[in-house]
């Protein structure tokens, strides 16, 4: 049975631009969107149900390629430390920063882990998500990031969203194997890695490259494993210094490489040259109150496709707004508008591996779309926070 959305805008964000139909019209069957163009070429036929959108502006449904939603605990105590003077390495040696959210993440019960990211979920979700990627990595050993996996896929399972799947057990050294890396990446691909595909909990497997974290050799173990498992991988990448781990991600066609405020332009050529993403996570550098911004010239130079995230996570990016991401990619980071869209929908679909089927308003790919009723596409990025009036269809059905 065929569905008419009609009355309506288009912003189709194929190619990553605007791309824009006026008065335009979506015949949606089932889960797929079926025919979209210019109203005064819709085809004729039998269409048994008819939505007026009033002149609303329709968009690809938001997918947020980069968050942390499911964590135990809060860390509020640490921003208020960090703001009156306290450094992260003073809050990280006092025990706090990720060993306290992963010693709150493992004493917390499925059901409760499973109750406090829904909300947060929700709250993503109201912005117009329609797809998210979620990743573990504050469990950091078998049974917890096991928890953390199990849970993400419940979401998917009893929310109306789209839930991708990362094992980040690469994230933070566990207080066990302190001045042990090697002993827990190695603990990383013998066991965890092998154990948690064969139960189907991971769609893509990620890795923190940082001095305060993984080197890059330690880094390729993880990824040597994820390639003989079959899973795709993704890298968080100069976020705090040059350790050209985003030309590594690019050597093993990562999906994306995240953060990099500190590449290069030979990692942008590599980036390029494997279609890896670059993903952009300005709710972390506004909260953080960084000052190196990624080299946004050497991006566009070359070619590399952008995405915008949330990073939602309790330590540097409590953000429950991926719509407030657009406007900070645009004033902190120097996206336009059009890119920041393209960014929260089909390079984000590209960093997911998703895009032939999720991303932009074409005729064959998942009916996922929100009907905005606002003046201009760049409105989604213009307004600071509140709740936009709007409609989102998912698979082709409306929900709350």
């Amino acid at each position: 049975m065929k569905t008419l959305w009609q009355n309506c805008h288009a912003a189709t964000m194929a190619r990553g631009v605007y791309s824009i139909i006026e008065d335009a019209a979506i015949v949606t069957q089932g889960e797929h969107i079926h025919w979209i163009g210019p109203r005064a070429e819709l085809p004729a036929g039998d269409y048994p149900t008819v939505n007026d959108l009033n002149g609303a502006w329709v968009t690809p449904g938001l997918i947020d390629c980069h968050t942390h939603t499911v964590f135990g605990g809060n860390r509020s105590g640490e921003f208020e430390q960090r703001l009156q003077g306290v450094s992260y390495a003073e809050i990280a040696a006092a025990g706090g920063g990720i060993a306290s959210t992963v010693r709150a993440t493992r004493a917390a019960s499925e059901d409760e882990l499973f109750a406090s990211a829904a909300k947060r979920l929700k709250s993503l979700m109201r912005d117009g998500v329609t797809t998210v990627e979620i990743k573990s990595g504050y469990g950091l050993d078998l049974a917890s990031e096991r928890k953390m996996l199990r849970v993400i896929r419940r979401l998917g399972a009893e929310l109306p969203v789209s839930v991708r799947s990362t094992c980040l057990a690469a994230h933070a050294l566990p207080p066990e194997y302190q001045d042990r890396a090697d002993d827990y990446i190695e603990h990383i691909c013998a066991e965890m890695l092998p154990a948690l595909a064969a139960e189907g909990l991971v769609d893509a497997v990620d890795a923190f490259c940082e001095y305060l974290a993984f080197s890059p050799e330690q880094v390729e173990r993880v990824f040597l494993t994820a390639q003989r498992l079959g899973l795709p991988v993704k890298l968080h990448a100069e976020q705090l210094s040059s350790l050209n781990g985003s030309s590594l991600a690019a050597r093993y066609q990562a999906l994306s490489a995240d953060h990099l405020e500190f590449m290069t332009e030979d990692d942008a050529k590599a980036m390029a040259a494997s279609g890896t993403v670059a993903v952009l996570l300005p709710g972390a550098f506004y909260f953080l109150r960084e000052t190196q911004l990624p080299p946004m010239d050497a991006l566009r130079k070359h070619g590399v496709k952008i995405a915008v995230a949330s990073d939602l996570n309790p330590g540097t990016s409590p953000a429950l707004s991926l719509r407030l991401m657009l406007n900070m990619a645009c004033t902190c980071l120097r996206l336009t508008p059009e890119e920041a869209l393209a960014g929260a929908t089909i390079h984000a679909a590209q960093a997911l591996g998703m895009a032939s089927t999720h991303g932009s308003l074409e005729a064959g790919k998942v009916a996922d779309f929100v009907a905005w009723h606002i003046e201009r596409p760049a409105d989604l990025a213009y307004w600071l926070g509140g709740d936009l009036e709007k409609r989102v269809v998912r698979h082709g059905v409306e929900i709350d």
